[in-house]
């Protein structure tokens, strides 16, 4: 994890880091959005004209009716999206290395009165269906938590992407078996704009009930959507959103930004940049000795595994990164990374292996 930063001084400006995509501020879209919803006053808790407006572009969109509501973050997202399609006494079946399971600190058991999560095994991050049919058999007696609800996330946390038929036979399995299926985008962006296709065709036209659409990654302040596609599923969500201290106040704040970020095509564009980052990278790494990618490059991360001696060499040089997923050093893109600072981390990589 990182190591805490002194104080700035009002004219310190720090060098870009890639350890995350959190690092990135406010996009001029977003930016923009939220200056207008604050031009005088509008009503409360969700009532104003930005949220019904957002909730609208949405479903455009996805191009279907569907049910929108707005959290500050993705732990609370996901956590109260799965707490609302399970009981205390089902299961959670998610990847070993999802966030949802490694750092969450517990919430979506929390929120969910106990539901239990159920790790399986992945490659790159990714749920196969035979992997999910063998835990969900597995057991099926009554001292055994339920399974009730698949969660994956898309983009994955090794920075792997699900395909429209992967996850279509993904969920031919979990409705055979009577289960639901959630998605955690917190980087769905960056899949939409590596597999070029539109967001209906890898959230409900696939079979996901349930999305957690991330805003903060892709260039906004703070804040996620969490779409119903299955609007039966949300029923009492707002009470949900509200005891969790989720129904913001000044609710506009919280949808506004989305509404730059669709109109003037940000989201996509956004990430469309960070994954290119990423394969800039990736280009410049071809062929460097001591050097090798852990997972395929699909979104907006890559995954480096070096010497231990090389990863400490780039620390003494100034680089922030995370060794969290498979002991590599993990180097996030977003909206704004600099292509000319990403050639000095490669000058950087490629000068101390040689």
């Amino acid at each position: 994890m990182d190591q805490p930063h002194s104080p700035l001084s009002s004219t310190a400006i720090p060098d870009e880091q890639f350890a995350s995509d959190n690092y990135a501020g406010i996009c001029p879209e977003a930016m923009s959005a939220m200056e207008a919803a604050n031009r005088g006053s509008a009503p409360s808790y969700g009532e104003d004209p930005w949220t019904a407006k957002a909730a609208g572009l949405f479903r455009e969109l996805f191009e279907t009716d569907c049910e929108i509501f707005f959290a500050f973050n993705g732990t609370a997202a996901n956590s109260l999206a799965l707490s609302a399609l399970c009981q205390s006494y089902h299961g959670v079946i998610c990847a070993a290395s999802s966030h949802v399971e490694t750092d969450e600190c517990g919430a979506p058991e929390f929120f969910s009165n106990g539901s239990k999560l159920l790790t399986i095994a992945s490659e790159n991050g990714k749920i196969l269906p035979e992997a999910v049919r063998e835990l969900a058999l597995r057991r099926t007696d009554i001292h055994f938590p339920k399974p009730k609800v698949v969660t994956l996330s898309q983009s994955t946390e090794t920075g792997c992407v699900y395909s429209a038929d992967e996850l279509s036979a993904l969920s031919a399995t979990i409705r055979e078996l009577g289960m639901h299926l959630h998605m955690d985008g917190a980087r769905f962006s960056n899949a939409c704009a590596s597999l070029r296709c539109s967001p209906a065709e890898i959230t409900w036209k696939a079979g996901v009930d349930v999305l957690c659409f991330g805003g903060t990654k892709n260039g906004m302040a703070v804040g996620e959507a969490i779409v119903f596609f299955k609007k039966e599923l949300a029923v009492d969500f707002e009470y949900r959103c509200k005891q969790a201290g989720q129904l913001a106040s000044k609710m506009r704040f919280l949808a506004a930004p989305w509404i730059g970020m669709f109109e003037s095509g940000a989201w996509l564009r956004n990430a469309a940049h960070a994954n290119a980052c990423a394969q800039h990278l990736l280009s410049r790494l071809r062929g460097a000795k001591g050097v090798e990618t852990l997972f395929p490059v699909q979104a907006n991360t890559v995954f480096l595994k070096a010497a231990p001696s090389t990863l400490q060499a780039l620390r003494d040089r100034g680089w922030h990164f995370y060794t969290f997923i498979g002991g590599g050093a993990r180097f996030m893109f977003s909206w704004n990374s600099s292509i000319a600072r990403v050639d000095q981390l490669a000058d950087d990589i490629l000068d101390v292996t040689r």
